[in-house]
Formats: structure tokens, sequence, C-alpha cells
């Protein structure tokens, strides 16, 4: 499995209004030993979200209590689900060539890389936006900028679970509501500069 992720794509400072925002559901935090089981994309086109993506898959072993409780992703649900090589490579023709977008989204792109191109030889190179270093940037008020404290702050009903298309769902409003705030701040400086 890949360790280096020479083809990776890069961490981008842009604002696009058109995109794939990106999450998954993992086993545990390490993209050597750990396994996706969720995996989750909504398509993002002038603003609007036009289709999603959402498939569990099926890792031919139980999963950590814990991530049951976490995601309420069930031993039963996956056995029922394609193979991880069936669902990422699907994924890859959803996600096409497109600017990717996520919250903390370095953490879904290395095991992205790595499971794709273990499973399935496609190399995932999309370059990406991270709202996480937005808000910390646009927010440094804030104590924490996790993704449920960006939709605290923004108003955004909080989650009851963590599901792959809930937390894209959860993630492209937040990043909307933030690049409002941005776009009001240029404004504002903008107008302050002709006076």
């Amino acid at each position: 499995m890949a360790c280096e992720r020479a083809f990776k794509g890069k961490c981008i400072t842009e604002f696009p209004r058109s995109f794939v925002c990106i999450d998954i559901e993992t086993t545990g935090l390490s993209p050597l030993y750990d396994d996706i089981i969720e995996v989750s994309g909504i398509r993002v086109e002038n603003g609007k979200a036009t289709a999603t993506f959402s498939e569990t898959i099926n890792i031919g072993r139980p999963l950590p209590p814990f991530i049951t409780a976490l995601t309420g992703i069930t031993d039963k649900e996956l056995a029922k689900s394609n193979s991880a090589e069936n669902v990422l490579t699907r994924f890859c023709s959803f996600v096409g060539g497109d600017i990717l977008l996520g919250h903390n989204v370095n953490f879904d792109i290395n095991f992205l890389y790595d499971k794709c191109l273990d499973k399935t030889g496609i190399l995932f190179e999309n370059d990406f936006v991270d709202t996480l270093k937005i808000g910390k940037k646009l927010l440094p008020h804030l104590k924490h900028h996790k993704l449920d404290d960006l939709a605290e702050y923004y108003d955004i009903p909080p989650r009851t679970l963590h599901r792959a298309l809930g937390d894209c769902e959860m993630t492209v409003n937040c990043y909307f509501k933030m690049l409002d705030d941005i776009e009001d701040e240029l404004t504002f400086y903008t107008a302050k500069r002709r006076k």
C-alpha cells in the first residue's frame, strides 16, 4: 500500500462554487491498518447540489463496537454491501477530475488515495479545499473548529450520528455560510477603501 502518496493532489486556497464534497467513515485512524466502511459525495455546480453518491463497503470482518456506536453502521448492513474495489471504482468515476472539498479532508484524501491505489489501481489525485483551514482563518475566536463547532456557530441543525452523506451535507452548508461571511468582509473593505 502507498506510503509516500507521490501523486496526491494539493490543498488549494480557493473558494470554488463548483466541487465535489466528500466524506468517509472508517474503522479507525490509520489508512495502513483500517478500512473505509462508507464513502459519500455531493456534486455541487454553481452553488447547487446536483448529484449524490453514498455507499457502505463490505470489509469482510466485524466492526469495532465503538464505530457502530458512533456511526450506526452495523455488521449486517456491511455484509449486504459491495466490495471496496466495486464501490471505490464507482466513487472515483463519480468524482472525476473535480476539485474536492471536505472538513479536515486530508484525513479522507489519505485513506482514499491508499485504498483506491490498493484496491483498484486508480490514482486519487484531485486537488482539494479544506473547510477546517478556512474555519480557522475566518473564525479565530472559536475555541474549536470541528465540523460540529462550525455548524453550531452558523445555527445549522446538529447531527445525531456520524454518517458520511450527512457530514457532506453539513460541510457544504458550513462552507457556503463561510463564503457569505468572506464576501461580506470583502464588500465592507472594498467600500471602506473607496471612501
